[in-house]
């Protein structure tokens, strides 16, 4: 079985919306093996498991990772909700691919900003990039269900 999509802008909505998915959920992974690796565990039952309580701990890399993460649902479970309704306005195919593309690279940006400490305001920037296409659906939205009233 194949998934027919015809609808331009559905396909780059969903190319985009699962892009950012794999990136949360690749940050997901990480953060548990920088946990395995600097032995930094939340719960005892993980610390005893390797190595002590001594290991039921916070790390600065780990939290990073968490930090990083946590921003990450904060941002893209909006996405994917204002991306939806957002295609059903029937956008301009190009201007709602500018939209998803936007989102998708100021989130992979902010990522590497956290994960790599890199210098302010890189990654207040990227949040900044990526909550425009946000708003600006956000804006379009309610500028069509307005007209419903």
């Amino acid at each position: 079985m194949t998934l027919n999509l015809k609808n331009e802008v559905f396909c780059s909505f969903i190319f985009y919306a699962v892009l950012s998915l794999i990136k949360m959920f690749a940050i997901a992974v990480l953060t548990g093996q920088v946990r395995l690796r600097k032995k930094a565990f939340a719960n005892p039952e993980d610390a005893l498991r390797h190595g002590g309580l001594k290991f039921c701990r916070t790390d600065p890399d780990v939290e990073r990772c968490r930090r990083a993460h946590g921003n990450d649902m904060e941002c893209i479970y909006p996405f994917l909700i204002l991306g939806m309704l957002y295609c059903f306005l029937d956008p301009t195919p190009s201007i709602a691919r500018i939209h998803f593309r936007i989102f998708f690279l100021a989130r992979l940006l902010h990522t590497l900003a956290y994960l790599f400490a890199l210098k302010a305001p890189t990654r207040s920037l990227a949040y900044t990039l990526g909550q425009i296409p946000c708003f600006s659906m956000a804006l379009k939205i309610l500028i069509n269900v307005a007209s419903c009233w």
